[in-house]
């Protein structure tokens, strides 16, 4: 589907289409091709914990990928990926999180894949063709520009700033972004801006497909961050006296904050599918250290403790797979139940993911902090997930309200109220009403 509001995904490009049959089949190939990649290719090319991968040999490893036939598995075959439907990421976004840096060896790291997602289900031909084809390339990076200074938009978007101008031929962008992860190395960026009632457009917020060069653009001063895995980096970004021309929109004016559930909704989850794979690995590891450390005449596999620490993290991944899984599917078949229910997923396994993590590297004693192990390095790029794409507060805030409006819903339309102490539900409660009463 092009250039109209999201409707769902795109019906016609299926090489792995869904989840049933040889279709699932495929998925499962995919999936398990992807970790042996990982293992094989991936894994022995990680730089020292707490470095970034060198440009030449993610271009290497990118290629490798390409010629494993595992390069881009989110993107349509159309545009030169494996065409894996949304409900069966998990398992192969998974696989490439069992690395740091594998998520951007297999071009499925944020912000570009859900800049990808977006760009597939609302781009025009035309602006797929300049801009979503060379990011599932690998051949471009991308931004994403919501985040302002206070009091601009952060986990409240209504709050947005930055404005856009309707002026001859095109718009005048005007504001300041900040934490637009990416940008540093950014070829553009889609930037989200206020704009007024025009042309029949409601007032409201507007996405812009904006280059990188354009006059007008700046990038700011870099913010220092605890995490490290995206490369680019989260720093500020100004326009001032930006101007695009009308083709510039992605979507229709007026409606970028509905446009940017299509977005939101799969890249939070995708960051829960990639992170997980991450706490598998850091889980592995200590599975390695418990079974080969013995301490007081026992391994330390065999001591209750460690098995106590052991079984909350296979509790853990296991619930978080579950509500990951459950969210990828609802969002392919009904997007508006399935962004709620990211909403519960993201605060969870945010959480999961980190108690893992934190397990691991205890079980691993002064290994686990020193940099001859990857936790210590895992355990300060899952923190920030617990604030990115919403605080984890926002979304416990918006679970709750969701929650009770629903439930006052049912109860207005005829369900029984349940908490009553009054009348027959009191009545029901006393110990002699089930025997008719204490005289008889």
């Amino acid at each position: 589907m092009t250039g109209t509001a999201p409707s769902g995904a795109p019906a016609a490009d299926a090489a792995i289409g869904g989840t049933t049959g040889g279709t699932a089949d495929a998925a499962r190939n995919l999936a398990e091709r992807t970790a042996a990649f990982i293992r094989d290719v991936v894994i022995p090319a990680e730089p020292v914990p707490g470095t970034t991968l060198d440009e030449a040999e993610l271009a290497r490893l990118r290629a490798a990928a390409r010629d494993a036939g595992v390069f881009a598995p989110h993107v349509p075959v159309r545009f030169g990926g494996q065409g894996l439907p949304l409900a069966d990421w998990s398992p192969v976004f998974q696989a490439a999180g069992y690395s740091l840096i594998g998520p951007a060896v297999l071009n499925c790291s944020a912000p570009d894949e859900g800049n990808m997602h977006m760009l597939e289900l609302i781009g025009t031909p035309e602006q797929q063709e300049r801009w979503l084809v060379p990011l599932a390339e690998g051949t471009v990076r991308s931004c994403f520009g919501m985040t302002e200074p206070h009091p601009g938009a952060g986990s409240d978007p209504a709050a947005l700033a930055t404005t856009a101008e309707k002026v001859p031929g095109g718009w005048r962008i005007t504001g300041h972004k900040r934490f637009i992860s990416g940008a540093q190395l950014a070829g553009f960026c889609i930037v989200m801006a206020r704009t007024a009632a025009v042309d029949g457009a409601p007032a409201g917020a507007t996405m812009f497909l904006v280059d990188m060069d354009t006059p007008g653009v700046r990038v700011g001063e870099h913010i220092e961050t605890m995490d490290h895995a995206i490369a680019g980096g989260h720093p500020h970004v100004h326009f001032e006296d930006c101007r695009v021309p009308d083709d510039a929109v992605l979507g229709r004016p007026g409606e970028g904050f509905r446009y940017a559930q299509v977005r939101l909704g799969p890249a939070r989850l995708t960051h829960c599918m990639r992170w997980l794979g991450l706490a598998r690995r850091a889980h592995d590891i200590a599975l390695d250290r418990v079974n080969r450390r013995e301490l007081f005449g026992s391994q330390l596999a065999e001591l209750g403790i460690a098995q106590e620490m052991i079984a909350q993290s296979v509790i853990d991944i296991e619930t978080s797979d579950a509500i990951i899984s459950r969210t990828a599917q609802l969002l392919q078949e009904d997007p508006r139940a399935g962004s709620a229910l990211s909403s519960v997923a993201k605060a969870h396994v945010s959480e999961a993911v980190y108690r893992v993590i934190d397990r691991s590297l205890q079980l691993c004693g002064g290994d686990g902090v020193s940099n001859r192990l990857p936790l210590a390095s895992y355990l300060n790029e899952v923190r920030a997930f617990r604030i990115y794409d919403g605080s984890n507060e926002t979304h416990k805030w918006a679970i709750a309200r969701r929650a009770a409006a629903a439930r006052r819903r049912r109860t207005d339309a005829g369900e029984p109220v349940l908490d009553r102490v009054d009348g027959a539900f009191a009545a029901a409660a006393r110990p002699d009403a089930a025997h008719g009463g204490a005289g008889e």
